[in-house]
């Protein structure tokens, strides 16, 4: 009886030890379900969300990075920087130099590398977003920065003063690049690639420049010459959204999806400054305007002397790529026989402007776009000027996007004909949207924007005064340097200070 009882009693509690560990496991089961859909509930908040359910008690260690990080790459990029520095300084010299002659600032006959190495000290990615902003593509933003040792010699040569080697010290880089991926259906997956660097946050490029064995003060504003090319490179061929398109693969592939195409036009009228700073001794200022979008496509109005409220009245024709970042740059000059002097600049953001809205603005001039740097910040006068957007249907955008590189093609071949002394030069107000009276007007499908006839030989000084030579220009004309003054670091004359064409 005894024996059978146990057996009995023993079942019952092994059944019951049993079925409360079975409810335990379920109870424990059904917790952590519930306690990982809170946590994925969580994960989908930002930290906007995050402020509105904890209010002041929010944890300051809570963070939302945008870029993973990525120690391991680093890691690797050390161990091959000595290869990798090898093979990016071949490839830099041979695409840069051409680009500090493109952009080579007046007064500097000549600008290479005497010396280049990147030294052995890597740059650092501190991290990498990679995106989808479009079907076949893949979109990845690079954290970029390098304190490095390299060993940069720039030869300088200008007229009359024998090569300098300028040396850049303490090169720093903070940047964000944007690499896009152009994906394929063949291998290697990989049709193109577009490399950029972002605007925002704004990259920075920081240096120490000494000269080797001379003096910067051998050439006047030397510092200021190559600060500016650098910047000007910066921004105009490699700041978002600018970019430099390189297929790879070997695989023959259209890219004209990938480029920047022109997208308005922006018709400027340059109507007068008001009190401009007087620059001279004796006299007045002769204040003449540099109008521009790209440095590349500079233009500049007629010079009125000895008045510190000229009024030009001068119509141009500008290309606008991108309305949401790039701006309209006003630079007012006082031409002198020497170097002219800036007496300010003034800046207008496109994405101010409403298409087919005209507007008159009067701008305040600045002593330069970067306040931080300047001491003397006393008022510059004003300019006023007039301002039409007009945006690009596809068949005004191709056709400006290929009025834009015959453009560049032909101030190059300027610049080797010695007309000009740079491709950065400004050109004459001689143009209008029907062509300017000089030689014929080409239209332009649908878009009003005449190409006038480039060049009169009276406009290039005593040496050049009989040549004359044709060329179309999409609302600009190419003048010849003025025989009035040399080495200046502002654009050359325009026609209209020699009797040429005038605007419209």
């Amino acid at each position: 009886m005894g024996l059978i009882s146990g057996i009995l009693m023993g079942t019952i509690v092994g059944i019951a030890l049993m079925a409360g560990w079975r409810h335990m496991m379920r109870y424990r089961s059904s917790k952590r379900i519930a306690k990982a859909v809170d946590i994925k509930l969580l994960g989908t908040l930002n930290r906007d969300d995050l402020k509105k359910i904890c209010g002041d008690n929010f944890p300051e260690w809570i963070s939302f990075p945008v870029f993973e990080q990525v120690k391991w790459l680093n890691k690797q990029l050390s161990k091959l920087w000595p290869f990798v520095a090898d093979a990016a300084t071949a490839i830099i010299k041979e695409s840069v130099e051409p680009l500090l002659e493109e952009y080579r600032p007046p007064g500097i006959t000549s600008l290479k590398f005497s010396k280049l190495s990147l030294g052995n000290v890597a740059p650092k990615i501190e991290g990498i977003r990679v995106q989808s902003l479009k079907k076949g593509q893949i979109t990845m933003d690079i954290d970029f920065r390098w304190g490095g040792d390299p060993s940069i010699i720039l030869g300088v040569e200008a007229a009359l003063v024998a090569s300098i080697p300028i040396q850049l010290k303490d090169l720093q880089v903070f940047t964000v690049v944007r690499v896009i991926f152009q994906l394929a259906e063949e291998i290697p997956c990989i049709s193109a690639v577009v490399v950029a660097l972002l605007s925002d946050p704004k990259p920075r490029i920081d240096y120490t420049l000494k000269a080797v064995g001379g003096s910067l003060t051998a050439i006047p504003g030397l510092s200021d010459m190559i600060d500016d090319t650098v910047n000007t490179i910066v921004t105009d061929m490699l700041q978002w959204p600018h970019r430099i398109v390189v297929p790879i693969g070997g695989i023959p592939v259209d890219t004209s999806d990938l480029e920047l195409k022109p997208q308005g036009n922006l018709t400027v009228t340059v109507l007068k400054a008001n009190n401009l700073k007087n620059k001279e001794f004796i006299g007045k200022s002769d204040p003449y305007v540099v109008v521009y979008i790209r440095p590349l496509f500079k233009v500049k109005t007629k010079c009125i002397e000895n008045n510190l409220n000229p009024v030009w009245n001068q119509v141009f024709e500008l290309i606008a790529e991108d309305r949401e970042t790039q701006a309209l740059i006003l630079e007012v000059f006082d031409q002198d026989v020497g170097q002219d002097e800036r007496l300010g600049i003034a800046k207008l953001p496109l994405c101010e402007l409403e298409p087919e809205t005209p507007k008159e603005l009067e701008l305040r001039l600045l002593p330069s776009l970067d306040m931080l740097k300047i001491k003397d910040k006393k008022d510059r006068g004003t300019i006023t000027i007039k301002v039409l957007y007009h945006h690009f249907n596809k068949e005004e955008q191709q056709a400006a996007f290929e009025e834009e590189n015959r453009i560049l093609e032909e101030r190059k071949k300027l610049k080797e004909a010695g007309i000009i002394g740079s491709t950065m030069d400004a050109v004459g107000s001689g143009v209008g949207m029907v062509g300017s009276g000089i030689g014929t007007g080409v239209g332009m499908v649908g878009s009003g924007i005449g190409a006038g006839v480039g060049m009169v030989g009276s406009g290039f000084g005593a040496v050049t005064s009989g040549l004359s030579k044709a060329g179309k220009f999409m609302g600009r004309s190419i003048t010849g340097q003025s025989s009035k003054r040399s080495g200046s670091s502002t654009p050359v004359n325009s026609i209209l200070e020699n009797g040429g064409a005038k605007p419209l």
